[in-house]
């Protein structure tokens, strides 16, 4: 009922967005997230609009990631000019181009002589390029982190935080027996493995840096012997090493990592960039106890984390296609991605800002977050994705939840996936 209602109310926003008439210079941008955040955003439209001369209006999405999507898709299937630009997750991007609902932006580039080379090479290539064209540009950048506890580690004659899957189930167990004589709620590493898309994000970390994958020749394949093994692996760290809470796979999503880490009852914690600034917080029982690393991997093969983040690109509909061009240099801009870091803690789309002198002695982990994302992966980049990712999270979770053995479960899930396959090849 609940999304029936928001369908519906989302429909009338495109309609009312849609009926107005555009006067010269004017587009819209749509973006949505925390309160603070959007009230940033209009901080930087009003300095673009007073710079440019241009008339740039936000419209507020709604919060939450699907929602937001939903109202994006209403609007480009009706082929509204509104909106002009919008915030994309990584993992849309694919569907959109291939929807034919995202302007080029290469002749733009081409035309201003604007460099992609300030940008990963790697998210460019994997996320927002397809057939040779550029559908979009990194704003904000996320990856998954390996948090960890330096004072604990050092309490206990570790001088740094783990490189290897097993150097980290070693500290574990120990540290983990010895804090639960004063904490029994303590535990050696949280990480999310409830069934929704932040387990996927896990499952890809854990795959790849035990040198699996989940494409093979554009394909999706699961079912191969490192996935499995990667798969055992999260498994035994619920039930053989018994260092992860029990009720990780029914209710274990980023909060509930971060509050756990916080609140001083795990060692390492497998969470996103934004948790470092809640570590750091007033009243946070690690203030001033937290490292952050890449994560570890098996040996023999490299630390690996999922991408996340927001990509700016523009609507194939617009009829503003230069003023919106022109705010999208203006966002992604070195000076643009400064504010948003220090304002609203957004890690830039940019490679530069990571390598100025004057940030990194503000911000010193910007030097981690770097070699982080120059080891990034992403989700699988696929149209039919949200029904790749649903038969993943169920067969995964099923797995953690010890349904089914790993080996079961990834031959059944690549068969639910070639079943998928099929569907889409067939139109």
């Amino acid at each position: 009922m609940a999304k029936k209602i928001f369908i519906q109310l989302a429909f009338i926003l495109f309609l009312l967005t849609s009926c107005q008439t555009k006067s010269d210079k004017e587009f819209t941008v749509w973006i949505g997230g925390a309160p603070q955040e959007i009230d940033f955003w209009q901080k930087l439209i009003d300095d673009y609009n007073r710079q440019s001369g241009n008339n740039a209006i936000l419209v507020r999405q709604p919060t939450y990631t699907d929602q937001r999507r939903q109202s994006l898709i209403i609007s480009l299937e009706a082929k509204q000019p509104n909106p002009d630009l919008f915030l994309m997750d990584v993992v849309w991007i694919d569907q959109f181009a291939k929807s034919n609902w995202l302007e080029p932006l290469n002749k733009y580039i081409e035309r201003d002589n604007y460099s992609t080379d300030n940008f990963f090479g790697r998210v460019i290539n994997s996320v927002d390029k397809f057939e040779g064209n550029i559908y979009a540009l990194p704003v904000f950048m996320d990856i998954g982190l390996l948090y960890y506890r330096k004072d604990l580690l050092k309490k206990y004659g570790f001088s740094a935080p783990p490189q290897t899957w097993k150097q980290l189930v070693d500290e574990a167990v120990l540290i983990q027996k010895k804090e639960r004589e004063r904490n029994k709620n303590f535990n050696g590493f949280v990480w999310q493995g409830a069934q929704y898309e932040g387990l996927i994000c896990n499952f890809l970390e854990f795959i790849t840096s035990h040198g699996g994958s989940v494409m093979n020749n554009g394909k999706i394949w699961s079912n191969t012997p490192a996935n499995v093994e990667a798969l055992k692996f999260m498994h035994d760290l619920l039930y053989k090493y018994k260092i992860s809470p029990p009720n990780t796979f029914t209710e274990i999503k980023e909060e509930e990592v971060r509050r756990s880490f916080q609140n001083g009852n795990a060692l390492f914690e497998r969470n996103w960039t934004y948790a470092w600034n809640q570590h750091q917080s007033s009243g946070s029982s690690v203030k001033g106890k937290i490292g952050i690393a890449q994560l570890p991997h098996k040996e023999g093969f490299g630390s690996t984390s999922a991408l996340g983040g927001w990509h700016v690109g523009m609507s194939e509909y617009s009829d503003v296609k230069n003023e919106a061009w022109d705010f999208i240099k203006f966002i992604t801009s070195f000076k643009t991605q400064e504010k948003l870091l220090l304002n609203v803690g957004w890690n830039p789309g940019r490679k530069d800002v990571y390598h100025d002198s004057v940030l990194l002695n503000q911000i010193p982990r910007l030097k981690i977050l770097y070699e982080v994302f120059n080891h990034s992966v992403s989700r699988p980049v696929i149209p039919y994705y949200a029904q790749v990712s649903e038969a993943m999270q169920r067969y995964v979770n099923n797995c953690l939840a010890n349904k089914i053995s790993p080996a079961d479960a990834l031959k059944e899930l690549q068969k639910q996936i070639n079943k998928v396959t099929a569907i889409y090849e067939e139109h």
